[in-house]
């Protein structure tokens, strides 16, 4: 039998989790993000060693499991760098390099789907390199990347339950605290089940959403 009265008491501390999962993975999306684009500069560069190192980089992320990358950060990159790394701050720093890897390739993606004709036609009208990327590339990259985005940011919610490894109390490592405390394992993840589920539904409303409005846009 099911008795989730007792574990409904701690509530507040799923609620709690949660929000840090959600914290934790949208930083690490954000700042994933932002290399991404490091990444795909890295790729357009001129110079065949930058080109190969952001290949090198992007191939290494997506040939390896996340746990690793996790355990490299909290555990390699401190002897390098010489500086502890608190649970918290490594696992948004082991989503944001897992991160980069797939944002830079869906960025690479999105641009194949821009006509080489607007760049030729920004050239002839006289546009600078840096007016014809944010006036005219970036608004069609983003109406395109919108849902491989959102659906990033998905698997970077369901992966960030990988943290609880390092004792980053997200949700996972909440409701195995629970779990403890009550002795009831089964009541503790069903309720932790459906809060990543209101997570990701959240995520997938979402990405109707905005899909309608691109749609708006372009008409």
């Amino acid at each position: 039998m099911f008795h989730f009265s007792k574990t409904l008491t701690f509530l507040p501390q799923f609620l709690t989790g949660a929000g840090i999962t959600l914290g934790v993975s949208a930083l690490g999306f954000l700042a994933g993000t932002l290399i991404g684009f490091g990444l795909l500069a890295c790729g357009r560069s001129r110079w065949r060693l930058v080109r190969w190192i952001g290949a090198l980089y992007t191939s290494f992320i997506r040939g390896t499991p996340l746990i690793v990358q996790i355990f490299v950060v909290y555990y390699v990159l401190p002897g390098l760098v010489g500086i502890d790394l608190p649970p918290l701050l490594a696992g948004v720093l082991a989503l944001s390099f897992n991160s980069a890897a797939f944002v830079a390739e869906i960025l690479r993606a999105g641009l194949t789907r821009i006509p080489s004709g607007q760049y030729e036609a920004a050239k002839a009208l006289g546009l600078k390199p840096v007016v014809t990327w944010f006036k005219i590339i970036m608004p069609q990259l983003f109406r395109a990347i919108i849902p491989p985005m959102v659906n990033e940011f998905t698997m970077l919610v369901k992966a960030s339950s990988i943290l609880s490894v390092i004792a980053v109390v997200e949700l996972t490592r909440t409701s195995q605290n629970i779990m403890n405390v009550t002795y009831r394992p089964v009541e503790a993840f069903c309720i932790a089940a459906v809060l990543y589920f209101i997570v990701l539904f959240s995520c997938s409303l979402l990405t109707r959403h905005l899909e309608r409005k691109a749609e708006g846009a372009r008409a």
